[in-house]
């Protein structure tokens, strides 16, 4: 990439590299070229003697957004060309050369959040650019040990011994392996992401967001920073559980008023701590993130010790088990912390006097049995050691599960007693249940114990070689933190008493933690190091969670948490801590670790359940960018993972699973009501082109069966000469008609040149898009460039749509002021328009007066829509106002139907059978037969066939005479004349030449006759004019029009909307005129008239 050629003395470049006045810089000898970040590795350049770049100051390491060279650089012609590329050099402002673009590609840097972005404050001000610090951490330490920080944590410590007591070893077993399972498929299928190209900070929403989209990003990225928000919450109030209950209980604030009212008082005291230490923790986080940094390797330390203690006293507990010794009434375990010798009687003083605990459940010091518990006096008190140790067998009674009821007390089963009722006062001095357990219960207390395994890919830009660290330290994390918990659980089952494992507070052995118990050297190496473990995993969380909201934010998918996008001077995001916290406040008011673990599986969950969708859609799609590094992925393991994390959500709490669904959904939504613009290249894209092309391709294998008939429309819009729409009510007429169902397709044609007017076409298209959405057409736009506007109809008319998603009906605007056109080209095109969907086989809705028709704002409260049923061209006349009538603007209008019969039908039989036909077709609606009895054609109708032939034969001859040939020079010559302006369905037609402006003519004697017979025929056609006799043809159509315009009138005159079959053009095109003239007389005094013209295939049935 970097060349290292001779130079001259005096710095010129050599040879025909650069342009011989620019000088080529110097690199001292022994100089080390800054490093830079290359897809996610560090390449330090080699030491250079020179360098022949005249352009090096442009590649060091300042902000480029885009590894494209601009416009501006490449003005710069002597700095940018080379003769080598002359061929090229048009476009290599577009297209850069490779030198170039591997330049730019070579400063990408990656910088984590919450450091500012490639030193933003120091480029601004003009001053000397910083060198950013290049990502230098390895697999071990960018990885590996994060992710164990952040498995390893409160569960561990606090339930895991309760889970293993409660589930027995065997269930607890599964529970591990579950969520293991679904953590390492999930592992999968994200290194498969995040080796699949650069993945900057913002690890999982980043990954999930660019590869489902901004709608699925912006909905699981919350899910997943609520998850560690709430999981922030939960190390809190584990850490003030190990505080009050096994460090300092006499901190506790809220003492309990009698012995029932323990669990209250102990709930209040963690909502006081725990916000304290949210505070405190959060104002720590807001100071700087950097002492969170500094400690995490101590917080990890105490994890890592803890473990090992574990470890130890399992071993030592093999030939030397601690003494915790359980005081037993019976097979019931007694709350060791309320008295000091487990016996009934003492001996004192050589006397047998009651002990604490007969006071306890007797009530007196005296060993008088009258006010005595029964169950006290019938059973005896007896040891046993709560730690026998891995030597003892105990694994046995710990295999299967013994899941207890809330406020069930622990029992022991297979230690001899008498079963009699207690009495109730006497409870507390049990040790109880104090929740209801089941397996689906555990797994949701369980599962957060594995979370975190988006570590390393939160610290991908840190890291040196991202692609390579993540999947490797992930895996091995995993691997690792299942082996701890698989033989933690054998450990536990084999070496605790199961009383003592079911004993989540420590109660039978004095208060202490129970997995402490087992530890070596000491208890307390357990306690302390839990509790600062804990702590630095919510100080881990609330580090994480701001700087995740505020990558959203930044990306302004969900604009109204754009405030959270802002932060400090150096990128600190201060206001998504502030919510963080306030979210976290939540949680901790919660106060019970067990309610607020399944809360944070839910969203977790969520999570790995998109990670995992994501892999499979990319991989199924086999979309080309598609090309991750990570090769030991298959779509089947991530759709496994992917059940795996549905059937946990459920198993564990299908309501709390419901809601964090009904949470993501909400959010989906909003961002796609808000329209996200974003296009990362997204699966959920690439599945949509996928399912696209499979429907097309099924629709491609025949016609659509007449009960899935719908007209899909093109509709033909006209614009002006400054590219507005003309008639945009068309588009509202549209929108009204499809009520937001099928296909639309907006066309547009503009006259001239494709390559001239291509930004023209652009800026015409766009205009009609803001349209479409103004008047809420779904549907798609297309202006194509003709020479002749006829041929762009024709051409936008064959080619529109794809597949079997073509239009199959053609909606086309009246030309208005045709007849007070001298230019006949505007009702040409209609007419030719007209013939072309006759011969395309399509149907054609002409809507009249459509400056008439109603917006999408009003509404008929009453009114009707009258169907004028003269011939029968495939039924588009019944399901026109039916689909109307589906839309708001139309629903309460009435249907009447009217159809004409002549003297030989029977016009009451006719009348029923329509009837019957309409209830069949269940299509609600009146029905009229309107008697044409009278065949005489009237004076009327004589008198205006005889004026529409004069006129026509008028402009004829008019068009011949030698001033309008000179006008119509003259309109040709000039671009911005009244032709353009009259309509885009106007043609430059063959029946008048264009003539020079200046006419050079040589007159001879031949020449000078010649012109004076013409002048005297055209005086002698415009004489014939009042001696024209009326076609008798014209004058039957004429007929009809009126005729028919006289009844429509009659009835219809106060319809909102009529709607009449248009009859054809004429097959002799002579008659192009007069058939305009038919169709004016046929709509006269109609206020609002859809004409009407079928495809020649039926489009209603009256079959289901």
């Amino acid at each position: 990439m970097w060349s290292t050629v001779p130079m001259s003395q005096d710095g010129a470049c050599p040879g025909d590299l650069v342009p011989q006045d620019v000088k080529c810089p110097r690199v001292q000898l022994g100089q080390e070229f800054p490093r830079v970040a290359f897809r996610g590795h560090i390449r330090s350049l080699p030491k250079l003697m020179e360098i022949t770049r005249p352009s090096l100051a442009s590649h060091g390491n300042h902000k480029e957004n885009s590894p494209f060279l601009n416009s501006s650089e490449a003005g710069k012609g002597g700095d940018y060309y080379d003769r080598n590329l002359a061929l090229f050099e048009e476009e290599l402002d577009i297209r850069p050369k490779v030198s170039s673009l591997l330049g730019k590609l070579v400063n990408y840097t990656n910088l984590t959040q919450g450091v500012k972005e490639h030193e933003e404050a120091e480029s601004t001000d003009g001053s000397k650019k910083k060198v950013s610090k290049s990502p230098s951490m390895g697999t071990l330490m960018g990885v590996y040990l994060p992710c164990m920080q952040n498995i390893f944590g409160v569960i561990l410590f606090l339930r895991l011994t309760w889970m293993v007591g409660m589930a027995g070893v065997l269930q607890s077993f599964l529970i591990v392996l579950l969520c293991c399972c679904c953590t390492m498929l999930t592992t999968i299928s994200m290194s498969a992401i995040a080796t699949n190209g650069v993945v900057p900070a913002g690890g999982s929403y980043f990954m999930i967001s660019r590869s489902l989209g901004p709608e699925f990003g912006g909905a699981v990225g919350l899910c997943f920073y609520l998850g560690t928000t709430f999981a922030g919450a939960m190390y809190i109030l584990g850490a003030i559980e190990i505080l009050l209950t096994y460090i300092v209980p006499q901190a506790a604030i809220f003492h309990p008023s009698d012995a029932h009212d323990a669990s209250s008082a102990m709930l209040n005291n963690m909502r006081v701590y725990g916000t304290v230490f949210l505070i405190l923790m959060a104002v720590v986080v807001f100071v700087g993130v950097k002492y969170v940094n500094k400690f995490a390797s101590l917080f990890l330390a105490c994890v890592v010790i803890s473990i090992l203690s574990i470890y130890a006293g399992a071993i030592k507990s093999i030939f030397d088990p601690p003494e915790f010794p359980i005081c037993m009434l019976g097979n019931r375990t007694l709350s060791r912390d309320q008295f000091d010798v487990c016996a009934k009687t003492v001996v004192k003083d050589n006397m047998t006097v009651a002990s604490k605990l007969w006071e306890l459940f007797c009530h007196s010091t005296n060993l008088t049995t009258e006010h005595c518990d029964e169950y006290f006096l019938m059973n005896n008190v007896s040891e046993i050691a709560g730690i026998p140790g891995a030597a003892s067998g105990i694994l046995i009674d710990n295999l299967w599960s013994n899941y207890l009821e809330k406020g069930e007390i622990l029992e022991r089963a297979h230690q001899p007693s008498v079963d009699v009722a207690g009495q109730k006062n006497n409870l507390h001095l049990y040790v109880l249940s104090d929740i209801t357990t089941s397996f689906m219960v555990l797994v949701g207390i369980f599962f957060p114990s594995v979370t975190g395994i988006m570590a390393g890919s939160n610290r991908s830009g840190d890291l040196k070689d991202a692609q390579k660290s993540i999947p490797v330290g992930t895996i091995l994390a995993i691997v690792t933190t299942s082996l701890v918990y698989f033989s933690c659980v054998l450990l536990f089952g084999a070496c605790i008493e199961g009383v003592v494992l079911r004993d989540k507070f420590g109660d039978a052995v004095n208060r202490n933690l129970v997995v402490g118990t087992l530890s070596w050297p000491s208890p307390w190496v357990i306690v302390i190091g839990s509790f600062f473990s804990t702590c630095g995993a919510g100080l881990q969380s609330l580090t994480g969670a701001p700087r995740l909201l505020q990558a959203i934010a930044k990306d302004n998918i969900i604009p109204f948490l754009w405030i959270f996008g802002h932060g400090k001077a150096n990128g600190e995001p201060t206001w998504a801590l502030l919510l963080t916290a306030l979210i976290a406040e939540l949680g901790i008011l919660i106060a019970s670790l067990d309610m607020v673990a399944p809360i944070l599986s839910m969203f977790f969950l969520m999570c790995y359940l998109f990670v995992n969708l994501a892999c499979a859609v990319q991989t199924l799609l086999r979309t080309p960018n598609w090309r991750p590094r990570f090769k030991y992925y298959h779509w089947a393991l991530s759709f496994l993972g992917m059940s795996i994390c549905l059937a946990l959500m459920f198993i564990s709490s299908w309501y709390y699973a419901l809601v964090a669904m009904l949470i993501a959904g909400m959010i989906y939504k909003y961002i796609e009501y808000q329209g996200a613009e974003k296009e990362w290249g997204d699966g959920i894209r690439g599945l949509s082109l996928s399912a696209a092309r499979y429907a097309l391709l099924r629709l491609e294998e025949g016609p659509p069966h007449t009960k899935n008939w719908r007209p899909q429309l093109l509709v033909l819009l006209k614009l002006d000469e400054d590219l507005h729409v003309k008639y945009p009510r068309l588009l509202t007429f549209a929108s009204q008609l499809k009520a937001g169902k099928g296909l639309t397709i907006i066309g547009s044609v503009i006259q001239g040149n494709f390559l001239e007017t291509y930004g023209e076409a652009q800026a015409a298209e766009q205009t009609i898009k803001n349209m479409m959405e103004i008047e809420k057409v779904k549907g798609f736009c297309q202006v194509v460039v003709a020479n002749k506007v006829r041929e762009g109809i024709a051409h936008l008319i064959q080619s529109c749509g794809l597949g079997g998603m073509k239009h199959n009906t053609v909606v086309l605007g009246w030309p208005y002021g045709w007849r007070q056109s001298e230019d006949p080209r505007s009702w040409k095109t209609f007419i030719g328009t007209v013939r072309c969907t006759t011969a395309a086989h399509l149907a054609l809705l002409v809507p009249k007066n459509v400056s008439f028709y109603p917006s999408n704002h009003e509404r008929y409260n009453e009114g009707n829509i009258d169907v004028w049923w003269i011939v029968h061209d495939g039924g588009m006349l019944m399901l026109l106002p039916f689909l109307l009538k589906q839309h708001k603007v139309w629903r309460k209008c009435k249907m009447r139907i009217f159809t004409v019969a002549q003297m030989d039908d029977n016009s009451i039989q006719m009348k029923k059978d329509l009837a019957t036909f309409l209830y069949q077709l269940r299509i609600e609606a009146e029905v009229e037969v309107v008697e044409m009895h009278n065949s005489d054609i009237s004076a009327y109708t004589y008198e205006r066939t005889l004026m529409m032939e004069q006129r026509s034969q008028m402009l004829r001859q008019m068009r011949l005479t030698k001033t309008e040939r000179e006008r119509e020079a003259q309109l040709v010559k000039d671009r911005h004349s009244i032709a353009r302006l009259e309509s885009l369905y106007s043609d430059e037609e063959d029946e008048a030449d264009p003539v020079p402006e200046n006419i050079q003519m040589t007159w001879t004697k031949e020449k000078c006759d010649a012109e004076k017979r013409n002048r005297g025929s055209a005086v002698g056609s415009f004489r014939d004019l009042i001696t024209i006799k009326p076609n008798q043809s014209n004058v039957r159509r004429m007929h009809t029009a009126v005729k028919l315009n006289e009844v429509i009138v009659n009835r219809s005159h106060d319809a909102r909307l009529v709607l009449l079959n248009m009859p054809g053009p004429p097959k002799n095109t002579d008659g192009d005129e007069n058939y305009m003239e038919f169709l004016e007389v046929l709509t006269e005094g109609l206020e609002r008239v859809l004409l009407v013209r079928g495809g020649g295939r039926e489009v209603i049935t009256i079959y289901s």
